[in-house]
């Protein structure tokens, strides 16, 4: 069986730090090592850390310069097959989640990803990964990633996080590890965790700088692909879909030509070709 090593990261996160490591703990499936990198925190972490500390593989409490840096700190410890982060306040969707996932492992697949439940403050919602990765689909959704189970040797073999990225180094190494590297994946066909949508990469204040960041990686690693992210999930959302239904009607696609003409009446000009 796969050794696998559960990767948290926090900071000043006490209750979210609790919840997750009673959702690690509590797992059926016993063959795991947990590492916890805390970035110094002044909440009392670093005390309950202490206390539940002879469950703990191995943990740290010091400053870093990220998420990311506090994740390749972890990468570099691990000694499992396979990674799975689980950020402070994510926890696994049952406690049976890791005997699930050791059941349908092949050795010869790189990535292994499953749903999530997408927890806000005020909702729960299931978040259905597809089954064959696209390209549109990684740009536009991308794979959550305390959903996804990671090769620890793909880290040596492709390139750890980038820390220059604050919230989205995880969306650029799927991305690159699936299109350019042709890692291999499989849809493990469960719902994997319950992702806490309270942190940085789920504010709205900061979509915008993840766009700008996510433009920057398609720029770099698929300079052909002339689409942005935010292009990308407009296409592939409802309305999206809609017009790529529509336009195989013919007399239904002329109508809403028309529409569209009358509408672009009334807005600025535009150059389409050169967008």
């Amino acid at each position: 069986m796969p050794k696998i090593s559960i990767i948290t990261v926090n900071l000043n996160n006490l209750a979210g730090l609790r919840k997750t490591a009673e959702s690690v703990l509590s797992q059926t499936y016993k063959d795991f090592e947990f590492i916890v990198m805390d970035g110094g925190s002044k909440d009392g972490s670093k005390e309950y850390i202490e206390e539940i500390s002879e469950h703990l593989t191995l943990w740290k409490s010091e400053p870093d310069t990220g998420i990311y840096n506090a994740m390749n700190k972890a990468i570099k410890l691990a000694k499992g097959d396979y990674t799975c982060f689980l950020n402070s306040g994510d926890i696994f969707f049952e406690n049976r989640t890791l005997e699930e996932f050791v059941k349908k492992i092949d050795g010869d697949i790189g990535i292994y990803y499953g749903d999530m439940i997408w927890n806000e403050k005020r909702r729960k919602r299931l978040i259905e990964v597809p089954t064959i990765l696209t390209y549109p689909y990684l740009l536009s959704h991308g794979l959550n990633h305390q959903s996804c189970f990671i090769k620890r040797s793909l880290f040596d073999e492709i390139f750890y996080y980038n820390e220059d990225f604050k919230i989205i180094a995880d969306w650029e190494f799927l991305l690159y590890a699936i299109f350019r590297k042709a890692i291999p994946t499989k849809h493990l066909g469960i719902t994997v965790c319950i992702y806490d949508a309270t942190g940085i990469s789920s504010a709205a204040k900061n979509q915008k700088s993840i766009y700008a960041d996510r433009q920057e990686i398609i720029n770099r690693h698929f300079p052909l692909f002339n689409f942005s992210p935010e292009q990308t999930k407009t296409l592939t959302e409802k309305r999206g879909k809609q017009f790529i239904y529509i336009k195989q009607h013919k007399i239904a696609y002329r109508v809403l030509k028309w529409c569209m003409s009358l509408i672009l009446l009334f807005l600025p000009k535009t150059n389409y070709k050169n967008d």
